[in-house]
């Protein structure tokens, strides 16, 4: 696989994204539904922006990982959120997790009106190999 990043700017490095990301020669692409602070036993999280998030992180992690792929090949980050205002003290969570594994990936954060029950973040990937 052969991936290049296109940045026109510098600013986005701090918030740790790309404006874009070339990918050619993969052997294989996973699309991978959001994960949100849903447990083992399918109960969702009414915990606070910073646990929901930490947990939404650990199952992107599981499904990733569990399909054969590499967290560092994310080349498609979105991220759904409830409220911006309580997610942001908790960017730097999702930051160090983005620089631990390497990753050069796009990223795109949208509000919302809800999320499924009591969740309020959610992430959603692009993978590929």
């Amino acid at each position: 696989m052969e991936k290049r990043v296109i940045n026109p700017w510098s600013w986005q490095n701090e918030r740790s994204y790309n404006q874009a990301v070339e990918v050619k020669n993969t052997s294989g692409t996973l699309y991978v539904s959001g994960q949100t602070a849903i447990d083992d036993q399918g109960i969702s999280s009414s915990a606070d922006m910073k646990t929901q998030l930490e947990l939404a992180i650990k199952n992107l992690d599981k499904v990733i990982t569990d399909a054969g792929y590499d967290c560092k090949n994310i080349v498609r980050l979105n991220i759904y959120t409830t409220s911006t205002e309580a997610l942001w003290p908790h960017f730097n969570i999702l930051q160090k997790w983005i620089k631990t594994h390497g990753m050069e990936q796009t990223l795109t954060l949208l509000e919302v009106v809800s999320l499924f029950e009591t969740l309020t973040v959610e992430l959603e990937a692009t993978v590929v190999k």
